[in-house]
């Protein structure tokens, strides 16, 4: 196994490599996650909200904004 002194030393295209691995070995393993009850719902209510057309959409530029104005 890989430790994570080594991944941090990666270049950056290689780290991108390894998560992309990552998230592919997730994806094939996805139906043994649990999603929390409470999770499901809030997706739910979600969905709900965009085939309603009740969901409001903003770019991913004010999107990035919005969350970096929350965070500080």
């Amino acid at each position: 196994m890989i430790a994570l002194a080594e991944i941090q030393q990666l270049p950056l295209r290689e780290k991108l490599l390894v998560m992309e691995a990552l998230w592919d070995s997730i994806a094939q393993a996805e139906d043994q996650l649990d999603v929390p009850q409470w999770h499901k719902a809030i997706l739910d209510e979600r969905e709900k909200l965009v085939q309603e057309g009740g969901a409001k959409f903003i770019d991913w530029e004010a999107a990035k904004k919005q969350i970096r104005e929350s965070a500080s």
